[in-house]
């Protein structure tokens, strides 16, 4: 009996610290933790701590999907023996035969967010919207810890799913991380690629030097850094369990705002809650690419001359984001023989899409008229 429940409660605090993003440590800390709660066993009957699972996720995103009026299908896109991404298709017979736009969604996001652009997208084109590995409803799997290597699955992903699709070319349109993964896609595979759309794009820019400089970052909020290193950004929202989806509600009562002309209940941050309070694979690959305050730990401004100069870019910022700006002007001035252009779209935060439906969707259909 003492064996069995010595095997339990190793079992308790590795799932806790899974719940968190840190199941690596658990090895290392188990001989102290052995001897500290050797009293507590936890039994496996007990409901999930976070009060989310599988169906509860699905049936968030039906919820943020039921305003969509155009006709659309979705499946689960094998990219691997053991992965698949989660794929929702807008298509209709008459513009089949048109590029397709692939939607890149941003970190913590999932296909759901699209909702008030997928009618809009999908007049002239076919839109395929999909969960990134790691992320939503595709497969989550444990992603190296190497910066460079998380990347490169992230895109093999991309690639094996455009495969199994069928998409001999496409549009790639990528808010935040999604935007990265466009740009590193694109530098692998520039034949598949017709045009990208980089919205409110992270991880161009190189952390500047003079960070703590400007803005002196006091010693307290530097040790409560050092101490909550380990962990993945969104472990808070795991680690409060049953709270959960009162804090998104709570801290982020902005996106209810973002998509009150289609909700006017708690859809959109219930569906953000589920999305998160998954396994964190692809929130932990993520830590992996980036270095304090955000940055990214391989900057995509290093590599864009690697880029192909026939391939078009269009940059979106919001004119009320705090992303910095700046890495839109720096690409047009690497690429002097390529095609960038900048928009602005007014009134609008990072979530440009969703801020601003309406005139996101206007901005970019007018250039995607450009592209066959």
């Amino acid at each position: 009996m003492a064996e069995q429940a010595k095997t339990a409660n190793r079992g308790v605090v590795q799932r806790m610290l899974s719940v968190v993003g840190v199941d690596g440590l658990a090895s290392s800390v188990w001989g102290y933790v052995d001897t500290t709660i050797k009293w507590c066993w936890i039994p496996r009957w007990l409901p999930s701590w976070c009060p989310t699972s599988q169906s509860q996720l699905q049936s968030a995103e039906d919820m943020m999907l039921r305003g969509v009026n155009s006709p659309f299908s979705k499946q689960h896109v094998p990219v691997s023996s053991d992965n698949q991404l989660w794929t929702l298709i807008v298509s209709r017979d008459s513009v089949k035969h048109r590029t397709p736009m692939v939607l890149l969604h941003g970190f913590g996001g999932g296909v759901g967010l699209w909702a008030q652009n997928l009618d809009a997208l999908s007049q002239h084109r076919p839109v395929f919207a999909l969960d990134l590995l790691g992320f939503g409803q595709s497969s989550r799997p444990l992603f190296s810890s190497d910066a460079q290597e998380a990347e490169d699955q992230f895109v093999e992903s991309i690639e094996k799913w455009r495969a199994k699709v069928g998409l001999e070319s496409m549009i790639l349109l990528g808010h935040n991380l999604g935007g990265y993964l466009a740009v590193s896609y694109s530098i692998k595979h520039p034949g598949r690629v017709k045009h990208i759309f980089l919205v409110e794009p992270w991880g161009f820019p190189e952390r500047p030097d003079t960070v703590e400089a400007d803005r002196p970052i006091p010693v307290w909020i530097k040790a409560l850094g050092a101490m909550f290193s380990p962990f993945n950004p969104l472990a808070g929202l795991r680690l409060v369990g049953p709270l959960g989806p009162t804090l998104v509600q709570t801290l982020r009562p902005d996106f209810k705002r973002k998509f009150s002309s289609m909700f006017s209940d708690n859809t959109v941050s219930e569906y953000i809650y589920h999305l998160n309070a998954q396994t964190p694979s692809g929130e932990t690959a993520f830590k992996s690419m980036t270095i304090p305050y955000g940055y990214a730990k391989r900057p995509m401004l290093q590599r864009m001359e690697q880029l192909q100069p026939h391939i078009p870019i269009t940059i979106v910022y919001g004119s009320r984001s705090s992303i910095d700006s700046n890495s839109g002007s720096t690409i047009k001035e690497m690429r002097p023989q390529s095609r960038v252009e900048i928009i602005t779209i007014h009134g609008a935060g990072h979530y440009v899409y969703a801020d601003q439906p309406d005139d996101f969707n206007k901005r970019v259909l007018q250039v995607c008229v450009k592209v066959a």
